[in-house]
């Protein structure tokens, strides 16, 4: 994946052309997409390093195209480009798994600057964690399998491993339900799915040593989804 290519969906000529040129003067390679047709066909046809993602399209709702955006590359960070006062948008967005989201109108300033803190994240977040320390071992996320201290080794299965990369990717932060559907399995959020989780984070706990009364390293958060606990060694 070529790592300055960036995607720029915007309906707005003005705005589009003002965001390429900055880019493009910044020794990114932006390619355009003006409609719902064109960004979803460049999202999932074509590789970038960023997406930059309007809301408001001809044909379209850009959330749409976003979720498309997570179904085919799961990894691929996207800014949202939003109107001043659509807090729900922003919401949703967040929600379904941007990156983080810019106000218009914008300065350019602000947005590279945005452009650039989202790939250094992102660059740091594809390294990943190698091992993690639970309470009943060290797990070798590479390996996907548990060193206990008495040198027993428990196997995680390949969901329970990813589940367990992305919590620990986001040490300290509150994953929801939602977004655990969309980037470990690849799911559109739903409740009829939520369950599946609960089993899994369940089934990780007992092979964690984690109690499950009073857990210290997979944490429920009431109403919300489940978080590492900041404290957990993670190399």
């Amino acid at each position: 994946m070529p790592a300055r290519r960036v995607l720029v969906v915007e309906d707005d000529p003005a705005i589009r052309r003002g965001v390429v040129d900055a880019l493009r003067h910044e020794g990114f390679e932006p390619v355009e997409a003006a409609t719902f047709a064109a960004a979803v066909h460049e999202v999932t046809r074509s590789r970038h390093a960023l997406v930059l993602l309007d809301l408001v399209l001809p044909g379209g709702d850009g959330l749409d195209v976003l979720a498309e955006a997570r179904r085919s590359a799961p990894d691929i960070p996207v800014i949202v480009l939003t109107a001043r006062g659509q807090e729900d948008d922003r919401i949703r967005g967040l929600r379904l798994g941007a990156d983080d989201y810019v106000v218009k109108p914008f300065s350019v300033r602000e947005l590279l600057a945005r452009v650039e803190a989202v790939l250094r994240r992102s660059a740091e977040r594809q390294a990943g964690p190698g091992r993690v320390r639970a309470p009943g071992g060290v797990v070798d996320l590479r390996r996907s399998e548990l060193c206990r201290a008495d040198g027993a080794r428990v196997e995680l299965s390949e969901r329970e491993a990813a589940l367990l990369d992305y919590l620990a990717r986001n040490r300290g932060r509150v994953v929801t339900r939602a977004e655990l559907l969309l980037r470990v399995w690849r799911l559109p959020a739903s409740a009829a799915h939520t369950r599946a989780i609960d089993m899994h984070v369940v089934r990780l706990r007992e092979k964690l040593g984690d109690p499950a009364l009073a857990p210290r390293c997979l944490l429920t958060v009431r109403g919300r989804g489940y978080m590492m606990a900041a404290d957990v060694e993670v190399e």
